[in-house]
């Protein structure tokens, strides 16, 4: 496991060029508020939006999920753990004001990088509007 990227997978990495050539910055890898040891894969701190690309065996995709046969207990537990670990810094992350966005790795980037767009265009007019 300790040779399994958690970073800068192949779909965070594509979805991170389209956002960036939108003309979008974010923050890569940003540590979570409150929470040590936890980290947003994109995060736009201004706006408070954070963007999770979860990997389908690790995170439990509800397509994709496979379960080793070798050892199946362990990874069950292990795997259990993962999910009730994002579903603790999603609510973390509401409850301190951000909009969570989570994707699965299965999903297209430019499907990806058009509801994030979205998300912050639409964030950024209501904080427009709330200052004016």
């Amino acid at each position: 496991m300790s040779k399994q990227g958690s970073r800068d997978t192949a779909p965070e990495v594509a979805v991170r060029k389209l956002l960036h050539a939108m003309g979008l910055r974010y923050r890569v890898n940003f540590p979570v508020p409150g929470m040590p040891r936890r980290t947003i894969d994109i995060a736009f701190s201004r706006a408070k939006i954070a963007v999770f690309l979860d990997g389908c065996f690790w995170h439990g995709c509800p397509q994709h999920a496979t379960h080793p046969k070798s050892n199946s207990e362990w990874w069950r537990s292990k795997l259990s753990k993962n999910m009730v670990r994002d579903q603790e810094t999603t609510e973390h992350l509401k409850s301190q004001g951000w909009i969570v966005l989570r994707f699965w790795e299965h999903e297209l980037p430019d499907e990806i990088a058009a509801t994030v767009t979205d998300t912050w265009t639409h964030q950024r007019e209501l904080t427009r509007k709330n200052t004016r």
